[in-house]
Order: structure tokens, then C-alpha cells, then sequence
């Protein structure tokens, strides 16, 4: 009972800790997020992209870029998008490079993991996108694509695009800007309490035994063969599926992944596959059908163990492999707390929020839209009971390290 006690803490002040870590983070991300989505709008983005072709995919890559990380909101935008006329390709593309090309989890990514894993989730988000280009544009029957327009709906009524110069010099549009905030971090907050409390849990009670058995070859001293690099970039995909963490919540678990000895394949191929999981899969299904929805994860699949793969050996062959550093898992939990730039960065971040809170009190504003669909609630439900048993567990780990 000791041992389990004495775990239940560690776990809590792991998961508590990796969130103060990235708290500014996510602050930063969301306010650069939040400000383009106001001031560029979702309608220039639809203005701006047609049907599949070179410009567009680029267009819809460099919207992504500039948009939110949430997965269910980038499919909301992704199906909004392909509803106003723009091309499937395009359309997914946005949704790629919106989950991994982003700003905020880049910065994640770095303090997690390494600079290693920044630059491989960047170029991987870019093969991610051409290789599904390619094997959509190879496979996909142009009957499909009809059906899954029609599934989508009709056009959406147009709305007033507004001046960008005029609304960035004004209290309404930043005003604007807070309440987005508030909605990213709406979306957010589910997938990042779940997943860094799963996080702490791995890294206090799963030995380390359990890792070297589901990762085949994960802790080998020397360079595993490619049999085994191909067997973790599978397991990969499968694990996240069962963990349905979204892609900014499974970025600590990555990282203690990476500890544990998983090859750089199979951790991508685990940061990739945050549309790969059920959840994802089923809102698909609500938006184009089940069969296009099962297709479309089937070429992502695809495409994320081919860019796992790819990434790797690329990065082997020029000698930029990671050798291994220490991640943030293996600092203690106590020293995650310690006064140093972290701290002064989250006092900071945490006074622009109170700022941005203050801005969105002290004004009355119109309805803004919702990324969720109303689809998603199923998924919505869950992930709220797995997020508020994650407050309990937290709270009761506290609990007993005060006690203690």
C-alpha cells in the first residue's frame, strides 16, 4: 500500500508538473492561434482556395499553419471548407497541416522532447500532405468524392469579411481576439487534463519492461534493424488510438516514450496519428460518411508510417538523429516547480490571460460559433468524465502527498 501511495503522488506531481512546464506555452500558442483566426477569418480562407491543385494545396497548408491545433475544430473548418468548394485535397491538407504544423505545438514539442522532434514534426507535416496528395490522387474514385460533398451539405451562407487593418487597431477586435482564447482553450482543456494525467500515471507505475514488449527492439543500446523500426511505426498509430489523446495533450506521453527507448519512427508515427483515433474517425463519419471516413484514415495511415519512416531515415543518414538526451520525464518532480524562467514566463502569460479575461467580461458580444459539432457530443461526454476523473486523481495525489 506504501509503494501504491508513494506512486499515486509521484503520478500526480508528474502530470502536475509537465502542465507547468508547458503552461506558458499553450498560453503563447493560443494567442498567436486566436489572433489569426480573428483577424485573417475562415472566410478570406474560403475566398482564397479552390479546387485540388498546386496553389490551392499550398494555400490551404499555410492557413493550416496559422490555425488552431484542436482536431475537432480543424475537421469543423476542413468540412466547412470542402462545403464552400474546395477541393478534398485541400481540404485535408488544411486539416494536416492544422494538427501538426501549428506554432503551439512546436514550442511543446521543444520542451518535451527536442529540437530533433520540432524539426521532424514540421517536415513530417509537409510529407504528411504530399504523400496523402499522392495517394488520394492515385485511388480516389471521383464518385466518392461527389458523395461526400453531398453528405457535407450545401454551401454555407456567406458572411461579411471584415477589415484586418481596421479590427487589429480596435478594443472590438481584440476583445474578439480574448474570447477566441477562451474557446481554444474550451476545446483544449479535455484532451490536456486527460492526457498529461495518463502521462504521469505511465511514468510512475508502468516499468519500464512494459515498453520494450509492445515497442519491439525500444531500449536497445545499438541501432535497431528495420524490422523492428517498422513494427514500433505500427504500434505507434495503435497506441494512440487506444489513448485518443489529442495532439497537444500527447506530447508528454511521447516524451516518455522516448525515454523508455522507442525509436524516433515510433514516436512521429505516435504524434502523427492524433487523426487517426475513434473519436475522429466517428465525427468523420458524421460529416462525409462512413466509407470516405474510413478512407480518408486509411490514406492517413499510410501516409504517417510512410513519413515515420522516412523522417527517420532521412535523419539517420545525415547524422541528425537524437542520441538519446534526457527528456522532461526525467527530471524530478519537485524540480519542475524550482524559480527559473518557466516560472516568470507562466507569471507572465497568466497576467495577459487575466488581461484578455478582463476584455472578454467588459464587453457583451454577439454568438460566436462553436468549433464542435453537435455531433461530437459522444465524444464530448467522454472526454469530460475521463477529464474530470483526471481532477479527482490529481486532487487526491495532492491529498496524499501532503499527508505524507
Amino acid at each position: 500500500m506504501d509503494q501504491f501511495i508513494t506512486s499515486w503522488s509521484n503520478a500526480a506531481l508528474t502530470s502536475l508538473g509537465f502542465f507547468w512546464m508547458a503552461l506558458w506555452a499553450f498560453a503563447l500558442g493560443y494567442i498567436i492561434s486566436s489572433s489569426v483566426q480573428v483577424f485573417v477569418t475562415r472566410e478570406r480562407m474560403k475566398n482564397a482556395m479552390g479546387e485540388a491543385g498546386a496553389g490551392s494545396v499550398a494555400l490551404a497548408t499555410f492557413f493550416g499553419f496559422l490555425s488552431s491545433s484542436c482536431s475537432f475544430a480543424a475537421i469543423a473548418t476542413s468540412k466547412s471548407l470542402f462545403k464552400k468548394g474546395a477541393g478534398l485535397i485541400p481540404a485535408l491538407a488544411f486539416l494536416l497541416a492544422s494538427t501538426n504544423l501549428v506554432i503551439e505545438l512546436g514550442i511543446i514539442i521543444a520542451i518535451f522532447l527536442s529540437w530533433h522532434f520540432v524539426v521532424a514534426e514540421y517536415i513530417g507535416a509537409i510529407l504528411l500532405i504530399l504523400i496523402s496528395w499522392l495517394v488520394i490522387k492515385l485511388t480516389l474514385p471521383e464518385s466518392w468524392e461527389q458523395e461526400a460533398r453531398k453528405k457535407a451539405g450545401g454551401d454555407e451562407e456567406e458572411q461579411e469579411i471584415p477589415d484586418w487593418r481596421k479590427l487589429i487597431r480596435s478594443r472590438e477586435g481584440w476583445t474578439k481576439v480574448a474570447r477566441q482564447y477562451f474557446m481554444e482553450w474550451g476545446m483544449v482543456w479535455r484532451d490536456v487534463t486527460f492526457g498529461f494525467t495518463v502521462a504521469g500515471i505511465i511514468a510512475a507505475f508502468v516499468p519500464d519492461s512494459f515498453f520494450t514488449t509492445l515497442f519491439v527492439g525500444a531500449g536497445e543500446t545499438t541501432q535497431p534493424g528495420f524490422g523492428s523500426i517498422l513494427l514500433q511505426t505500427l504500434v505507434g498509430p495503435l497506441a494512440a488510438f487506444f489513448t485518443f489523446i489529442g495532439s497537444m495533450g500527447n506530447i508528454p506521453l511521447a516524451s516518455i516514450l522516448y525515454t523508455n527507448g522507442v525509436s524516433f519512427a515510433g514516436i512521429l508515427a505516435f504524434m502523427f496519428s492524433d487523426l487517426v483515433v475513434f473519436p475522429v474517425l466517428r465525427i468523420m463519419s458524421q460529416y462525409f460518411g462512413w466509407k470516405m471516413a474510413f478512407y480518408i484514415v486509411g490514406v492517413f495511415l499510410i501516409a504517417l508510417v510512410s513519413t515515420a519512416l522516412l523522417v527517420h531515415y532521412g535523419f539517420l543518414f545525415a547524422g541528425l538523429l537524437p542520441d538519446g538526451a534526457v527528456s522532461a520525464h526525467e527530471v524530478q518532480p519537485s524540480e519542475r516547480f524550482k524559480v527559473d524562467y518557466t516560472l516568470f514566463l507562466n507569471l507572465g502569460f497568466l497576467a495577459i490571460t487575466a488581461v484578455l479575461y478582463w476584455l472578454k467580461r467588459s464587453q457583451k458580444s454577439e454568438q460566436m460559433h462553436h468549433h464542435h459539432s453537435s455531433e461530437s457530443s459522444w465524444a464530448d461526454k467522454l472526454l469530460t468524465s475521463l477529464a474530470c476523473g483526471s481532477f479527482i486523481w490529481l486532487a487526491g495525489g495532492l491529498l496524499v502527498t501532503v499527508v505524507a
